[in-house]
């Protein structure tokens, strides 16, 4: 399954929707994308499983891009 994770890189700041980054990953589940992540400083705000029309939507993207973990 692919994720889309939406995260700040600065764990200490307040969230702000401007800076507001996201990232690609396959894994079983969402905590399995939380321990693959739990080594770097980010501070996630959503993890969201994409699946059916939503992912061919994503994968089409130019900016998609599968994260290597």
């Amino acid at each position: 399954m692919i994720y889309k994770i939406y995260y700040q890189d600065n764990l200490l700041q307040i969230p702000v929707r401007e800076n507001t980054k996201s990232m690609y990953i396959e894994a079983d589940s969402e905590r399995s994308v939380r321990a693959k992540l739990k080594d770097r400083a980010f501070n996630i705000e959503f993890i969201q499983l994409l699946e059916g029309v939503h992912l061919e939507y994503e994968q089409a993207a130019p900016y998609f891009e599968l994260e290597e973990v």
